[in-house]
């Protein structure tokens, strides 16, 4: 279907204004010599950022990143993620002057993504108060819980499938993302949507490629791709949105189609289907990053393998540790609502500042040989993993059951899973995972041999 050439217009125009001229100005600082500027843009340096984050350390409490001050320090990161001196910033926020007329001429976008408004993410007081409260209700820890023997019965039947597919085939490799890491947590986000779990493949993948919206500096080509599979979601859950409010069932989002807060109020058909398009990609990307990530760092420390083998009760610790060792987001950014300090630097209103979450989960200041992954960790839930203050993710206590629940079913099931081949991570910046994960199943296990 060709599309309509104004709408064309619009997209080329908030491309250039927004990642078009992000990407020249990235390219530009890597020929300055800026080393945060090359890791946005080099694959090699993406696959194992935390050298170069420790040559940041010794600034204190900002170092010059690709476009922005950041900081390493976890201290730092959480005095700013908790500020009500800062806000959240989304990409109309960071363009230049002279690109807000190509803005203004295209218009907003017909597909909001996840860290343009109305998504929680892209927004603060007063709506995002609101957006989080009416949410909260729906997501409730007693929800979460009720959750875990559906979740566990979820991966004892992938496994299931997973054994089955190796045994008739007679081959022991599996991608572990593809067939279990993936599917797991689309699997029970589905079900809490209302969503048929049929649809999980296509969400998957819609999922795929919307995942670089919340990167900058993308290509033309990347960018037009992003916002179809955007445009496909969108159309998807207003569909699905009517067809819940006609029947609605015992699901989240019916009962977030019939909540209204404490005027009255409830939210927009934007508001909606920007917040049911969250809480479903986060419901899944978080957890098939921290399966994937988790099950590499299990592989590459067999010793930390053998004491969750002999002290199972350490699970729940050994996640936080996967979290804050690996985690499923690298980084974040605030905007500066006012005129402020930050540990003794001041930071003028408008000044850009990004939290490097990764960095900041190996500042040996809070975590003792924060190079060591250690399952066993006494404070590993200090991490900042799944950011701080006032839009701490609310899928926290979820991304951990279903981690919990996937990793020590898979582990338990195959306790000598082996990796099998080279490994291939995800091309986003933002989000940190595995696209492709190849493992090779026990003979006994599976069947064969």
């Amino acid at each position: 279907m060709s599309q309509n050439p104004l709408t064309a217009l619009g997209t080329t125009l908030r491309w250039g204004a927004t990642h078009g001229l992000m990407r020249a100005a990235i390219r530009r600082q890597v020929r300055a010599g800026n080393q945060d500027a090359r890791l946005l843009l080099d694959p090699a340096m993406q696959a194992d950022p935390f050298p170069h984050y420790e040559t940041l350390r010794p600034a204190y409490p900002f170092a010059l990143g690709a476009f922005a001050r950041l900081t390493v320090h976890h201290d730092v990161a959480t005095a700013v993620l908790r500020s009500d001196d800062f806000g959240v910033t989304h990409p109309t926020q960071v363009v230049p002057a002279p690109a807000k007329a190509a803005l203004a001429l295209a218009g907003p976008p017909r597909n909001p993504g996840p860290i343009e408004p109305p998504s929680m993410l892209a927004v603060d007081a007063p709506d995002h108060p609101r957006y989080r409260k009416l949410v909260s209700r729906a997501f409730t820890a007693k929800r979460v819980a009720a959750l875990r023997e559906r979740t566990s019965t979820v991966a004892q039947e992938l496994l299931d499938e997973m054994d089955r597919a190796a045994r008739d085939s007679g081959d022991l490799t599996v991608d572990l993302v593809e067939r279990y890491a993936s599917l797991l947590p689309v699997t029970v986000i589905s079900e809490m949507l209302g969503v048929p779990t049929s649809m999980r493949d296509q969400f998957l993948a819609w999922g795929d490629g919307a995942a670089t919206s919340l990167d900058m500096g993308l290509t033309r080509r990347a960018h037009a791709s992003m916002e179809q599979n955007l445009a496909a979601l969108n159309d998807w859950m207003r569909g699905h949105l009517r067809r819940l409010r006609r029947e609605p069932g015992d699901d989240l989002l019916s009962s977030l189609v019939g909540l209204v807060d404490d005027d009255g109020a409830g939210l927009s058909e934007q508001e909606l289907v920007s917040t049911a398009l969250l809480v479903l990609a986060a419901g899944f990307e978080t957890t098939v990053n921290l399966i994937g990530n988790g099950t590499s760092q299990l592989f590459a420390h067999p010793e930390q393998r053998e004491r969750l083998a002999a002290e199972p009760e350490l699970w729940p610790t050994a996640i936080d540790e996967m979290l804050r060792f690996d985690p499923p987001v690298e980084r974040t950014a605030r905007r500066a609502k006012v005129d402020t300090e930050v540990a003794g630097t001041p930071v003028a209103a408008g000044d850009l500042v990004v939290t490097v979450l990764a960095a900041a989960n190996r500042d040996p200041r809070v975590f003792t040989d924060p190079g060591a992954f250690d399952v066993g960790r006494a404070n590993a839930k200090d991490h900042l993993a799944f950011s701080s203050g006032a839009h701490f993710c609310l899928g926290a206590q979820l991304a951990r059951m279903e981690g919990e629940v996937a990793l020590r079913a898979l582990f338990e099931r195959h306790p000598r899973l082996a990796a099998a081949g080279p490994s291939r991570r995800r091309p986003t910046r933002i989000l940190r995972g595995y696209a492709e994960l190849p493992v090779r199943l026990e003979p006994a296990v599976a069947g064969v041999g």
